[in-house]
C-alpha cells in the first residue's frame, strides 16, 4: 500500500479525537491510543540508541555496526506492531501484518546468541555501560511500559496477546543488548549493591556545616 503524506498538520484532532487505522475515530485518551503511542515512544528511544552508536568511541567498531543493523530491523518491526495496535478488531483485514510466534522466536534466538558472549550476572545492573548502553537501558524501561499498556488492552478483549508477548521478549533483548555493547566497547557495568553504606562524601548542607561547627565549638570549651 502506497503512503503519501502531503501535510503534517490536519486540524482534525483539535476536538480531542484521532483516527485509527480503519478510519474510525476515538478519544486521544483511549487505551488503544496509549498502547501504540508508547510503542512509538519506544521506537524513538531505539533511534536515540542508534544515534549514540554512530558516534564517538563506537565509530569503526564492527560489533557496534552489527548491533545497529539489528536495531534498525527492530524499528521497522515496531512500526508494524504499532500499526497492529492501531487497528481495532472490527477493522482487521486480510493480509494485515501481525506480530506472531515467529517474531517472538526470533527475539529469543537473538537473546541466546548475545548471551554466549556475556558473563553470568551476580547481581542486578544499574543503567549505564556507555552512551549506547544507557540508551538501550532507557529503551528497555519504555518497552516494559509499552508491554503493560498493551497487556491492559488485551485484558479488555480489544487486542490479541501477540503484541504484549513480543514486547516482553523485546525488553529482555534490549537489556541483553545493553550489556553486550558495553562489553564489546570496553565499558564497565555497575552492579547493584544492596544496602550500600555509608553514602559517598558530598557537599554538606548548611545545617550540617552549622552542626559540625557547634560540635567543634563545644569540644574547644571542654
Amino acid at each position: 500500500m502506497a503512503i503519501r503524506i502531503n501535510r503534517v498538520y490536519t486540524r482534525t484532532g483539535d476536538d480531542g479525537k484521532t483516527a485509527l487505522a480503519d478510519g474510525s475515530r476515538v478519544a486521544k485518551t483511549s487505551l488503544r491510543i496509549a498502547a501504540y503511542g508508547v510503542v512509538d515512544e519506544l521506537n524513538s528511544v531505539v533511534g536515540i540508541a542508534r544515534a549514540e552508536r554512530a558516534r564517538g568511541e563506537y565509530v569503526g567498531n564492527a560489533d557496534a555496526a552489527r548491533l545497529d543493523a539489528v536495531l534498525g530491523f527492530l524499528q521497522q518491526e515496531l512500526f508494524d506492531l504499532g500499526a497492529e495496535l492501531a487497528t481495532p478488531p472490527a477493522g482487521a483485514y486480510e493480509g494485515m501484518i501481525r506480530v506472531g510466534d515467529a517474531s517472538i522466536t526470533r527475539l529469543e534466538q537473538m537473546i541466546d546468541e548475545l548471551q554466549e558472549d556475556l558473563e553470568p550476572l551476580t547481581s542486578f545492573i544499574l543503567p549505564g555501560g556507555g552512551p549506547a548502553g544507557a540508551a538501550l537501558h532507557l529503551a528497555r524501561t519504555v518497552c516494559r511500559r509499552a508491554e503493560r499498556t498493551a497487556t491492559a488492552l488485551v485484558e479488555t478483549g480489544e487486542a490479541e496477546p501477540g503484541p504484549a508477548r513480543y514486547l516482553n521478549r523485546l525488553s529482555d533483548l534490549l537489556f541483553v543488548q545493553s550489556r553486550w555493547i558495553a562489553a564489546k566497547s570496553g565499558k564497565t557495568e555497575t552492579l547493584w549493591r544492596k544496602g550500600l553504606e555509608p553514602p559517598p562524601p558530598g557537599r554538606k548542607t548548611r545545617r550540617a556545616r552549622r552542626d559540625a561547627a557547634t560540635k567543634a565549638s563545644k569540644g574547644e570549651q571542654k
